[in-house]
């Protein structure tokens, strides 16, 4: 992972070269100051004066003359006029030179905004920019079509619910109807007619439900707003509403939290972390068991334990922080809901600074949530 951050930042190759640029301008440079000293050399002198001479049939002291009025008397202006001239040639060169990395990075950065599938180039001493471009590209590359996948499972989702939905709501209206229409009915078959409306009416209202969890999800950019909470007395007060869930399947909670444990955080949201996976633990665990709630202080976290009898297959396990996973695995099931509520309490956890994981063995599941202790 080093070698690798240090080949992104490795400008050695593009230093040297615009160094080695740089000293041939000014060493160029010299050079035509050089020649042109020599302008003022004897020998020059005459093989000037005798070029007048035969060129232009002049005689010895008008080319002489000529040379002193036009070269020996500015041979000052020449020197600098001439360097200048040469330094700004030269220069431009050098700026040409950067003017191609620039449009280079500048077509990579093209590729990058238009999502192109074009290949990203840069030259040899631009390799660790083009490495880098190329990481980008594919990185951005991968998050959409994290997207594209999230959004598909989405659409998956409202349109299961969707057809979910029909079929409690054709049992609440059949039943209801046959209540209807034969008021003289046995109370016997009544009750039991009254008992299956109910539960598909409860069964129809967690799929709402379910509809309004993924259209909160499309808005998880709300602040976090960290307050001094009892931890002790939020997870009372949520074991108690999920009472009947526990009753009727003859399981309990046991809470290892004592009364004064405080952790920062935010309330609302953090209650529906718990909330959630409070859920999936009364989900999955086998009837008339346990659920243990512990808390503790380790090092500079705290570390909040929710075990349930039931174990979990590895594959569910690395899987079931994923957007909407639920879905693919029991979406007819009673239990089987969006997928969402593991996802969001990771978002959440996260924007508090700390992590949630789940691990299985052949007898119980945990899931842990760390958070950063009291500050």
């Amino acid at each position: 992972m080093k070698n690798e951050k240090n080949n992104k930042h490795n400008y050695s190759t593009l230093q040297w070269k615009i160094f080695v640029k740089i000293m041939i301008i000014a060493f160029s440079a010299l050079i035509i100051v050089g020649l042109i000293t020599i302008l003022t050399n004897y020998r020059f002198a005459n093989w000037f004066v005798y070029f007048l001479q035969r060129a232009f049939l002049m005689d010895f002291e008008s080319a002489r003359k000529l040379y002193f009025t036009v070269i020996r008397n500015n041979i000052n202006f020449i020197i600098y006029a001439t360097f200048g001239l040469v330094f700004i040639i030269l220069s431009r060169f050098l700026l040409m030179q950067f003017s191609k990395y620039f449009n280079e990075i500048s077509n990579g950065l093209d590729v990058l905004t238009e999502n192109s599938n074009d290949e990203i180039k840069l030259s040899p001493e631009m390799a660790f920019m083009e490495q880098r471009l190329i990481s980008i590209n594919q990185t951005l590359k991968k998050r959409e079509q994290e997207v594209k996948s999230a959004e598909q499972r989405k659409n998956d989702v409202v349109m299961y619910l969707a057809h979910d939905i029909k079929t409690p709501l054709t049992s609440v209206i059949g039943y209801l109807s046959l209540l209807n229409e034969a008021p003289d009915m046995p109370p016997e078959q009544k009750a039991k007619f009254t008992k299956i409306s109910l539960e598909k009416a409860i069964r129809l209202e967690r799929l709402v439900d379910e509809f309004f969890e993924i259209s909160r999800y499309s808005f998880q950019s709300e602040a976090v707003v960290k307050e001094k909470i009892n931890l002790c007395y939020m997870l009372m007060q949520m074991t108690d509403e999920f009472f009947p869930q526990l009753s009727s399947s003859g399981k309990r909670t046991v809470l290892n939290v004592s009364e004064d444990f405080v952790i920062h955080g935010d309330a609302d949201k953090l209650a529906r972390v718990f909330n959630n996976i409070l859920k999936n633990a009364i989900a999955y665990s086998t009837e008339n068991s346990e659920i243990v709630i512990t808390a503790a202080v380790s090092g500079d976290s705290i570390s909040i334990s929710f075990v349930n009898e039931g174990s979990m297959p590895n594959e569910k396990l690395a899987a079931i922080f994923d957007k909407f996973y639920r879905l693919d695995s029991a979406r007819s099931s009673d239990t089987g809901g969006t997928g969402l509520g593991l996802a969001i309490a990771k978002e959440i956890i996260m924007s508090h600074g700390g992590k949630i994981y789940a691990d299985s063995d052949d007898k119980h599941t945990t899931f842990t949530v760390e958070l950063p202790k009291l500050p």
